[in-house]
């Protein structure tokens, strides 16, 4: 292999570091964005409602099954049981919370204690996301005929969060990267 191929790319640490900090501030911004939709406001109903930390965010957590929308629909009873529910307050809490902390992250070279608190908290938020792959049954196949079901096969949701182990890392990355810009400002 050719070692100035080589050396370039082991000088992109960088760059990558930036690009975690960039895709950590758009997903949380845009999922927060997505938060005051009601298609995403229903789609974590599982999630929050199995889960033994979230569940009193909701009036009536066991009932939802009955009251699940299809992705992109708005059947009305359904839509009125989830307003009483709580499930849109809860989500438009969930999305401000999101923005913010897209916000403190984005702002590493101005205010770099306040993006390293920001770190911090995605980190704790995305530990709170991969426990719903314990708690959120929807996590995984159903057992409806293929034997394929079941740990270890993620369905969607599953899919979804399993994700979250890559935000998990790169909320280490940024706070630490955080942390060590406040550190050396701190220093002179």
């Amino acid at each position: 292999m050719n070692k100035s191929f080589v050396t370039k790319i082991a000088s992109l640490d960088q760059v990558g570091r930036n690009a975690v900090r960039f895709g950590i501030v758009v997903v949380f911004l845009w999922i927060g964005a997505l938060k005051f939709t009601t298609y995403e406001a229903d789609g974590i109903v599982p999630f929050v409602a199995n889960s033994p930390f979230m569940s009193f965010f909701y009036n009536h957590p066991t009932q939802y099954k009955t009251h699940m929308n299809p992705e992109g629909a708005i059947v009305v009873a359904n839509h009125s049981w989830h307003s009483l529910n709580n499930t849109y307050g809860f989500s438009y809490g969930l999305g401000t919370f999101l923005i913010i902390l897209s916000v403190l992250v984005a702002l590493h070279k101005v205010f770099p204690l306040a993006s390293m608190v920001g770190s911090i908290l995605v980190f704790l938020m995305t530990l709170g996301t991969l426990s719903f792959l314990v708690t959120t049954p929807e996590s995984w196949v159903p057992n409806i005929g293929d034997p394929a079901h079941g740990f270890p096969y993620l369905s969607g949701r599953g899919r979804l969060v399993i994700k979250d182990i890559v935000i998990l890392g790169g909320a280490i990355i940024t706070m630490s990267e955080s942390a060590r810009l406040y550190l050396s400002r701190k220093g002179k």
